[in-house]
């Protein structure tokens, strides 16, 4: 959804740090979501709601027209992009002299035992005239991963762990870093699921498939049960540049 012409829409500016990049200087996944992150947490307190409010990524679309880099002052804008009865489309732009990165995420509403639950009426009030009556899924496209691919550990850490006691969503990112930086290329698009939380303790696997040619899916699973999945496109760090 685009910027809608009428509606709440949340503009901030941020800057990208040492900590939020990878070795060539572009903006990393993981730091791209804690940013996300952070600007729904303060665009929910500027609007006079409890940033504390409880929910859960269920699916995120990244379209990166240039990547932001390290030093760069990014122009965010977010707004809501549509609803379901339980959950709502965070829209935001982020956009740098590189070009904009487009975002979509679906966030679930939950309540206090972490189970979804029906948007409240404030968040309706709120944020319902910039989703323009837009109905989105909660429904899944990406597929499980085929039988016979080998996994690698990924260590869960302490410092990983959310409130919730979920990894955080922003973390289970930086597995997908890991892989491009195996591949050595440079995320084009990327859309990540999360079909359930990942705990301390579980004994999570990275899986990828051997695809090359610029797509690859990959899975976080624990005990052959996938966790979250993936499909991202790519160029090639050579062909790409550091940015």
């Amino acid at each position: 959804m685009e910027r809608p012409p009428a509606g709440r829409v949340f503009e901030t500016e941020v800057r990208i740090r040492f900590g939020d990049c990878e070795p060539g200087g572009r903006l990393r996944l993981d730091a791209l979501a804690r940013i996300l992150q952070d600007a729904g947490n303060d665009d929910f307190d500027d609007a006079g709601l409890d940033p504390s409010s409880p929910w859960v990524a269920r699916r995120s679309v990244v379209q990166a027209g240039g990547w932001p880099g390290l030093g760069d002052r990014v122009a965010l804008a977010t707004w809501c992009g549509g609803m379901g009865g339980r959950w709502a489309e965070r829209r935001t732009t982020l956009r740098t002299g590189a070009g904009a990165v487009e975002v979509a995420t679906l966030w679930v509403h939950v309540d206090a035992a972490g189970r979804p639950a029906r948007l409240p009426e404030w968040f309706v009030r709120t944020y319902g005239p910039a989703a323009g009556g837009r109905s989105v899924s909660s429904r899944l496209r990406i597929g499980p991963p085929p039988g016979g691919l080998p996994g690698r550990p990924w260590q869960v850490r302490v410092a990983d762990l959310d409130v919730l006691g979920h990894v955080n969503n922003s973390v289970l990112w930086a597995p997908v870093e890991e892989e491009l930086a195996d591949r050595k290329a440079t995320p084009s698009s990327v859309e990540l699921e999360f079909l359930a939380p990942v705990l301390a303790g579980d004994d999570v696997a990275r899986v990828a498939d051997p695809a090359d040619g610029g797509r690859f899916s990959m899975w976080l699973t624990v005990e052959d049960q996938v966790r979250v999945q993936t499909v991202v496109e790519t160029v090639s760090d050579a062909d790409q540049g550091t940015r």
